[in-house]
């Protein structure tokens, strides 16, 4: 890294050369202590001797017409009212660094876009919306922006110019610097609407004309309108589980590095795969082996790796229009189950099976749960972990005493989040059919703590999960990660040709 990214200069030469529909605007860049001030004839030399790079006859982004259908039904679902749908902004690390920027996941999805700082904005007009995304154009070669500004294009590298920008998105693109100016003096009468919690910014410039209630109900439709996915974006789903087994690949080449230092190895192998394939992880990969896995969420992966143990690699890959896969294998660290964890690990994938089972057009979205806890109870009563002779199946859910070891929710819906569609209505999700299109994980497990002393000895400190990505179709579903082994026997047989 270079040793500073604040700007280097006092004077800000003026000059012309803007960007055509752009107002000189001013350095928004702080100084540092390397330069004080800029020499006349530096400045005059920074201002020439620059090719013409701007781009020209682009063809539109892959999901620009879908994204414009999305838009198109956000239209209709809020006839005469102003929509702003905000990109965020990035946030401070540590002095004058930040942190990587992944853009809101409501504003990808309507824009294709993933710019920093930008704004969607629909305007009622003539019974539908105009529509304008707001970004930062490209940097001012006359005033000295593009390499006095700590966040100028010299610094952090060219961005789309706003003509470049209309071409690739199919959007009228404006300065996004005059966006919360002009909003603030739009019409009040407008019933207005913004998703919160990502540019504080705009949030203030129109907080005159909204209301916390309208604005939850906004991001409420835009969870939900994510929950049915149009064919592109099962297409992302499709390259994110095929990354995400190549990732998982490479873990286990790697399984005999990771023994010798911990699972940080594991850890860093993935993301490898997922920075070479994708823009990176979807989430916080969970590497936890041993008794780490009983641990739901276990992101710290700072622990040993030992033969003999199981691995719970709970991780996805996110492509580079951020959608996700979420896939969790448990694997044999020296490559054989003993006979207890396989008695644990079948049980968990009969249960899966069955989970994958109820996966259908008209079920209900609960049903995959139901249908994988039942299996589960009837494996722990099975083993005596629940007494047959005080209950059966049916009073163990109704009193929910499996949750002692399954503890969580068989699965959720997947997209542009990981848990995605999470502020959609419940009559919308958890309390509706399923349909084709919709794409959720099946995720059961068992996890025995080590301090837990209502079982035996040796079952405690395993923890046992399966998860796969699940595509509802037509006449069914299918399992976007199926190309990751799941049966007991199969995986051996894979880490075995693997590590050979």
């Amino acid at each position: 890294m270079t040793e500073d990214r604040t700007p280097a200069a006092a004077d800000n030469p003026e000059g012309a050369g803007i960007e055509e529909g752009q107002e000189e605007q001013p350095i928004k860049g702080r100084k540092n202590g390397l330069y004080s001030e800029v020499s006349d004839e530096l400045a005059a030399s920074m201002k020439s001797g620059w090719a013409d790079t701007e781009l020209r006859d682009l063809r539109p982004v892959e999901q620009a017409p879908y994204a414009a259908r999305r838009r198109a039904a956000l239209s209709a679902a809020f006839p005469g009212e102003r929509i702003i749908v905000p990109a965020g902004n990035l946030r401070t690390r540590s002095n004058d660094t930040e942190y990587s920027f992944r853009a809101a996941s409501e504003y990808v999805h309507l824009t294709g876009d993933q710019s920093e700082d930008a704004v969607l904005v629909l305007e009622p007009r003539d019974g539908g919306h105009t529509e304008t995304i707001y970004l930062l154009p490209r940097s001012n070669r006359e005033n000295g922006e593009f390499w006095l500004d700590g966040h100028g294009e010299l610094w952090v590298g060219r961005r789309n110019s706003l003509a470049e920008a209309e071409q690739l998105l199919g959007l009228a693109a404006r300065d996004v610097r005059k966006a919360a100016e002009e909003l603030a003096a739009a019409d009040p009468a407008v019933p207005t609407r913004i998703v919160r919690g990502y540019d504080a910014g705009l949030e203030a410039a129109v907080e005159a004309f909204t209301s916390a209630e309208r604005d939850e109900q906004l991001k409420t439709f835009l969870s939900g309108l994510r929950l049915v996915k149009d064919d592109w974006e099962i297409g992302q789903l499709r390259a994110a589980c095929s990354s995400t087994v190549n990732g998982f690949t490479d873990v286990v080449r790697e399984l005999g590095q990771a023994v010798a230092t911990s699972e940080r190895w594991i850890e860093g192998t993935f993301w490898r795969r997922a920075r070479v394939e994708g823009n990176d992880i979807g989430y916080g990969s969970i590497c936890a082996a041993g008794p780490h896995a009983t641990t739901l969420h276990w992101v710290r992966n700072d622990g040993d790796v030992r033969p003999g143990e199981l691995l719970l690699l709970d991780a996805g890959v996110e492509t580079h229009t951020l959608y996700t896969a979420d896939v969790t294998r448990t694997l044999p660290i020296n490559g054989g189950f003993s006979p207890l964890q396989r008695r644990i690990y079948d049980a968990v994938y009969e249960a899966q099976e069955a989970g994958i089972a109820a996966v259908k057009p008209g079920a209900r979205f609960r049903d995959f749960h139901d249908a994988a806890q039942r299996v589960l109870a009837e494996h722990l009563l099975a083993w005596g972990l629940l007494d047959p002779a005080v209950y059966d199946v049916e009073k163990v859910l109704e009193l929910g005493l499996q949750r002692r070891w399954t503890l969580h929710g068989t699965g959720h819906m997947l997209g542009l989040d990981v848990h995605d569609c999470a502020q959609a209505r419940r009559e919308d999700y958890v309390d509706a059919l399923l349909e084709p299109g919709m794409c959720l994980t099946v995720e059961p497990g068992l996890y025995f703590q080590q301090d837990d002393l209502t079982v035996p000895e040796e079952y405690r400190g395993i923890g046992v999960r399966i998860e796969d990505d699940i595509l509802v179709t037509a006449d069914g579903n299918e399992n976007l990660s199926a190309a990751l082994p799941r049966r007991a026997e199969e995986v051996e047989a894979w880490m075995a040709g693997l590590t050979a």
